[in-house]
């Protein structure tokens, strides 16, 4: 059986080689589709996610594939959790924060991924019980211990306005008063990263799909992240989440839920 390290360095290297795909098509004005009114697909979507699932097939035989556009559904044992393009519409636009995702589920819970961002030239590995790295250098979560130091990041919902009327935007306000910035980058990958290695001490959203998490919750857990649901939420997989460092967990939690 492959080790957590193992397999972690095989999503490092397909998802490199996926995000190498990809980025021949960054700029090019790329055609797509509208799955709803403002969440697109490409063909690098499909491209890079038929790499990724015959290269993780061929690798690691006998794990099942969760990813975005194939569909599939949450299992027990070991599984990968895959979004082939993280930041679609950042992707349609030239915008350079995309990335491709590769995280691996034991039993529902993430525990090693990678997440490659070609054009910021960066990637991230990782694995529970081992280091987190970004570009081949082990990080680590932010220090940061005060809200009015913190620096955060969140992101919008595309879809399910009639579950999120607010669309998270309330939230926002409130946060962005209270600590020294917000950012929304439109990755929650590499959000979850930037976690990871201290660039940001905090990310929150509100209904995000398992594949857009998955392996960047494997690494900023291993980088000593904390991580909880929002709203009442009893898993991740629900997708209303906040990652921090840790230090500051509680008083964004407050901010978010307007105490």
């Amino acid at each position: 059986m492959q080790s957590l390290e193992e397999l972690a360095r095989i999503a490092l290297d397909v998802a490199t080689q996926a995000g190498q795909l990809v980025l021949e098509g960054w700029r090019s004005h790329p055609a797509f589709e509208k799955k709803r009114r403002t969440d697109l697909v490409t063909q690098f979507d499909l491209r890079s996610e038929q790499f990724i699932v015959d290269s993780l097939e061929a690798r690691t035989p006998g794990v099942p594939i969760f990813a975005e556009e194939r569909g599939g559904r949450l299992e027990q044992g070991q599984q990968w959790c895959c979004d082939p393009l993280d930041g679609t519409t950042n992707f349609v636009h030239g915008h350079p924060v995309w990335s491709v995702s590769i995280g691996l589920l034991r039993d529902g819970w993430p525990v090693a991924g990678a997440v490659v961002a070609p054009a910021l030239k960066m990637a991230w590995h990782g694995y529970e019980g081992g280091l987190a790295w970004r570009n081949g250098v082990p990080c680590t979560v932010s220090a940061t211990r005060t809200l009015d130091e913190t620096f955060a990041a969140t992101g919008f919902p595309y879809a399910g306005r009639e579950r999120e009327p607010d669309g998270n935007f309330s939230s926002f306000v409130r946060v962005k008063k209270a600590i020294q910035a917000v950012r929304r980058c439109g990755s929650a990958a590499v959000d979850c990263c930037w976690v990871a290695d201290g660039t940001y001490d905090a990310y929150w959203e509100r209904m995000m799909n398992p594949w857009d998490l998955a392996a960047g919750i494997a690494i900023a857990l291993t980088a000593g992240a904390r991580l909880s649901c929002l709203d009442g939420e009893s898993s991740w997989t629900r997708g209303r989440i906040l990652l921090s460092n840790g230090h500051v967990h509680a008083g964004v939690a407050r901010l978010i839920a307007g105490e």
